[in-house]
């Protein structure tokens, strides 16, 4: 089953701490059903100094969030996502809010049916 949303679309949170803010997706784990989005999320990590850095470091780094509590954005509000085949056979993600093309998955096919 395809994921209804894609790395480098802009999403919406829509559950948890940062509900209500958009960012977009930097990379997806399917395995685990995450995404990591930019500016979302973040943490900061205090460092202890060391050789490498001897006045110590304050890192901040985002961190993963479920799937299903982000949504594509359509005219600035969330959209739910429908997949559908072109009469041609090329596949699209559609935005459910506006009709508005999201992704192509697949070009037309080409050659003739199985039987």
């Amino acid at each position: 089953m395809p994921a209804h949303v894609k790395k480098g679309d802009t999403v919406i949170v829509t559950a948890g701490s940062d509900k209500g803010r958009t960012g977009e997706i930097v990379a997806i784990d399917l395995e685990t059903g995450r995404v990591v989005v930019k500016g979302i999320n973040v943490h900061k990590r205090h460092l202890k100094p060391s050789q490498a850095r001897p006045k110590g470091a304050i890192i901040e780094k985002e961190l993963a969030i479920h799937i299903s509590n982000v949504s594509p954005v359509a005219d600035g509000k969330p959209t739910r996502v429908r997949f559908v085949t072109k009469p041609d056979g090329s596949k699209v993600r559609v935005a459910v809010r506006n009709g508005a093309e999201l992704h192509t998955l697949h070009g037309p096919r080409t050659g003739a049916k199985k039987a």
